[in-house]
């Protein structure tokens, strides 16, 4: 994987954290600064830590998929996507987190979302491990600067801005998500 598609990948699987920096945004009444880094880094951290488990568990059993795992790669992937799309078409623009996070903060809180925003990631990290050639520290690395620089955006955007942008990004990110997914597909099925 080059590093421009990893750059694509590490914005797709950022979309939810930003939507629920956005959300979090709209609702910090004090100590913004603060808290958008708090955010930012918890995102960034746990969308790193998620792939890289998926890799190592990947790793473990690649050499019992090998045969099929650019088909693996592509569900996952075309899943994850599709389903991001879905959730941006039928939502009708609303912000469903929006409505379940509450005007506070509280660390318990942020790990939860930290760790619910990121799941998508470790289905990722198990695509990695079926990808000759990909760099688990790079790709980790890129994926948890993205989602960082992206969440603490969100923050600041939903402060500004509302929910305008969440369906918007999250239809972008799924968009990114099924296309790399059937690049790989097509590249390893000598297509593309």
């Amino acid at each position: 994987m080059g590093i421009t598609e990893l750059l694509f990948l590490s914005v797709g699987l950022a979309m939810d954290a930003f939507a629920v920096s956005v959300c979090k945004g709209l609702v910090l009444t004090k100590n913004k600064t603060k808290y958008a880094f708090i955010i930012a880094a918890l995102f960034g951290g746990f969308q790193a830590l998620m792939p890289l488990i998926g890799w190592l568990l990947g790793s473990r059993f690649s050499g019992y998929i090998t045969k099929f795992d650019h088909w693996i790669a592509f569900v996952l992937l075309a899943f994850i996507g599709g389903k991001m799309i879905y959730e941006a078409i039928s939502s009708g623009g609303e912000c469903d987190e929006c409505k379940a996070i509450k005007d506070s903060i509280s660390i318990k809180e942020l790990f939860m979302l930290a760790i619910a925003t990121s799941i998508d990631a470790l289905a990722v990290g198990i695509t990695f491990a079926l990808m000759p050639g990909t760099s688990i520290w790079l790709s980790v690395s890129v994926i948890g600067v993205v989602t960082f620089v992206i969440s603490l955006a969100g923050v600041f955007i939903g402060d500004k801005c509302g929910t305008r942008f969440k369906s918007k990004a999250e239809l972008i990110g799924g968009i990114i998500l099924v296309a790399i997914g059937l690049k790989i597909l097509l590249v390893d099925l000598g297509i593309f």
